[in-house]
């Protein structure tokens, strides 16, 4: 049990307000906040010029994951210890299945891939792959049981992750029923197939195609179509890491039209380019992942989409490869190049320093997404995703003046380099607590490989959940 600490001097700030004020925390949770509080055996912490945030939620992680032959560098030690660093104190990770395999296997290898490793509380989404009779019969004991309410469908990566737009509806429909979210990697599969070959069969094999045999156009189609099923379903979605104009077109039409639709975009997609795969000596290997980055242009409607709350929340998509032995198994070949990148550490302070620092977002739009709207959204609210008494003592001191070069010579992640390398960002968590105790304490680590805890999620759509009508208050 943690000891009681107090926080004082602090600026705290949710999804709504910012206010000066103590925060008494009694062992996991915070047990009172208000001014000039004292408790004889309660440790004092200062927050002087620091803000104080719950904290953060990534809902989107691929750690120890199998893909192209390899496995991301990264597992849920050294990944959940970075996204502690970044001041993050909860992950969703996605769970894996396979065709004709029961989906509690899937759901039992993903336990024991976490299974004394995580330093940060941590969830799973569940992949379908395929709709039939076994599987409908699973779902409920998945919900139930382990508390997984979301469940991702890949519309792209033919002949490995793809599923049909029968299995997507299908899955739809019965999320509908049972009270889960449906999430959607939205791409025509099929054809960035047809451009994939033919770019090889024309010779085309450097990193920059990666992006070329994935225009726009087959996200916003993807996405567009998900949105129709999902409406024809009267069910809800998710769309993780938009990364163009077209999907965030497509999601802006389908809520105007009143389908319970919600969007995800990434760092990557509001820092970095496409001209990033360029790079030579194959240096714009490290920048392949799906979606690819998109022109610059594209940028400012994703930040304008989160200021106007089209799109909702931000997800790191951390799938990191090591360039040298991972990354480099795609020379000759761009489709050979494991798809994917190190984003979980500098996540949040990138969204701070370009987003609230440049006056492109609130702060209090901010806390909604990184942490509040993420923990509606997949049932971790009040617990999580907010600085309440009740809730979670999950809380980041942050100092919002700190600058920094983002490197890969400082960041905690195993993966051999950084995407944002060079990147001027202002803003740094100072300290971290979950559950009432430290994990990262005056930027040194302090936890401890095990201390996570397995999140069992509510369904979607509990009396705790923010509805899309809800207009944030800012």
């Amino acid at each position: 049990m943690a000891a009681k600490k107090l926080i004082k001097n602090g600026i705290i700030v949710t999804a709504s307000d910012q206010y000066e004020a103590d925060i008494l925390i009694d062992g996991e949770t915070i047990s009172s906040i208000g001014l000039n509080l004292s408790s004889a055996d309660a440790e004092v912490i200062d927050a002087k010029g620091c803000y104080i945030f719950p904290g953060a939620i990534d809902p989107h992680t691929h750690l120890d994951m199998p893909f192209g032959g390899t496995v991301t560098k990264d597992d849920f030690e050294s990944g959940t210890m970075a996204a502690a660093f970044g001041g993050t104190t909860s992950i969703i990770d996605f769970c894996l299945t396979e065709k004709g395999r029961p989906l509690k296997d899937a759901i039992k290898t993903w336990h024991e891939k976490s299974k004394d490793k995580a330093v940060i509380d941590y969830s799973f989404h569940l992949m379908i792959g395929e709709m039939n009779e076994t599987v409908m019969k699973e779902l409920p004991q998945v919900i139930e049981k382990e508390g997984i309410t979301s469940f991702k469908v890949f519309m792209a990566y033919k002949n490995v992750f793809q599923a049909d737009d029968a299995t997507l509806f299908h899955t739809l429909k019965a999320a509908k029923d049972l009270g889960a979210l449906v999430m959607v990697h939205a791409e025509n599969g099929d054809v960035i197939d047809y451009l994939t070959k033919e770019a090889l069969e024309n010779g085309n094999t450097d990193p920059i195609y990666h992006a070329l045999t994935r225009p726009p156009e087959v996200e916003g189609e993807a996405t567009g179509r998900a949105a129709q099923l999902t409406s024809l379903a009267d069910s809800q979605l998710y769309v993780v890491h938009v990364s163009c104009a077209e999907a965030v077109e497509k999601i802006a039409e389908a809520r105007n039209k009143g389908v319970e639709i919600w969007g995800e975009t990434c760092p990557q997609y509001l820092a970095l380019d496409k001209s990033y795969l360029e790079k030579p000596n194959f240096e714009g290997a490290k920048y392949v992942w799906s979606p690819p980055l998109r022109d610059k242009w594209h940028q400012e409607v994703l930040w304008n989409a989160l200021k106007s709350g089209q799109l909702q929340t931000l997800g790191s998509d951390q799938c990191s490869f090591d360039f040298e032995g991972q990354k480099t198994l795609g020379k000759g070949d761009f489709t050979k190049i494991p798809n994917g990148g190190p984003m979980i550490e500098d996540r949040v302070s990138i969204l701070f320093s370009e987003g609230v620092k440049k006056g492109r977002i609130s702060i209090n739009q901010f806390v909604d997404i990184v942490s509040t709207r993420v923990a509606k959204l997949f049932g971790m609210f009040p617990k999580k995703g907010t600085i309440s008494v009740g809730a979670d003592a999950d809380i980041v001191i942050f100092d919002p003046n700190h600058e920094r070069v983002i490197s890969a010579t400082t960041h905690h992640m195993a993966v051999d380099y950084n995407a944002f390398e060079g990147m001027k960002i202002t803003g740094e968590p100072v300290s971290v607590l979950v559950r009432g105790d430290f994990v990262v304490r005056d930027k040194q680590f302090v936890g401890k490989a095990g201390s996570g805890q397995y999140i069992k999620r509510n369904r979607y759509g509990a009396a705790s959940q923010l509805k899309q009508n809800e207009t944030l208050s800012i």
